[in-house]
């Protein structure tokens, strides 16, 4: 079966489920995306590696991550390879000297680590078919990330908010670890630089 290469196109609440997030993969020079619900640790560890943040001490992915660096091996790459029952399944591919292992992985963890080293993700046509999402070609930049009522709100509620008051929040979310809310509280400082 012919490999479809996917990329990280966006990192959202989910509409869906409440408490839950959504990544959603989009089909490399492609017009199909691939909206996949995570859980929360989840979505903040693929942010984190997203944002290139720092934190103070290693999440379970940059442990992950040392660990197979300790021992020379390499994520060379993820494939989403099954979708039942609604529950994507994936394979992590990783090489070392002499070999090349597939270890089962959920996608989440998978995304998680892609990003961390790098590495291409792929999946195949029936799984594209059967969950994704074919984008129009002239609203791909409209469309890129439709916000839900809810992060609607936060973002105004940042808006609203003074550049005091938004640094002050900056640094109590990153004490809690609450990653992304930093993204977005960040996001919002920036363009306020960008545009005073």
């Amino acid at each position: 079966m012919k490999k479809i290469e996917l990329e990280i196109v966006a990192l959202s609440h989910s509409i869906t489920q409440t408490h839950s997030y959504a990544v959603v993969l989009g089909e490399v020079n492609g017009l199909r995306r691939l909206p996949i619900v995570i859980g929360g640790f989840e979505a903040q560890a693929i942010a984190v590696a997203l944002e290139k943040m720092q934190p103070s001490r290693p999440l379970t992915h940059d442990l992950m991550k040392n660990f197979m660096n300790a021992f020379n091996i390499e994520l060379h790459e993820v494939v989403i390879t099954d979708l039942q029952e609604g529950i994507f399944y994936s394979k992590l591919v990783c090489t070392s000297d002499n070999d090349t292992v597939e270890i089962d992985s959920r996608t989440s963890d998978a995304l998680a680590l892609a990003v961390r080293f790098n590495c291409p993700v792929y999946t195949f046509e029936h799984i594209l078919e059967s969950a994704g999402i074919l984008m129009e070609e002239t609203s791909g930049t409209k469309k890129r990330k439709e916000a839900t009522v809810e992060e609607r709100g936060e973002k105004n509620d940042l808006k609203a908010m003074s550049l005091d008051e938004l640094n002050k929040m900056l640094g109590e979310v990153l004490e809690q670890e609450d990653y992304i809310k930093a993204i977005a509280i960040r996001d919002e400082i920036n363009s306020r630089k960008k545009n005073p």
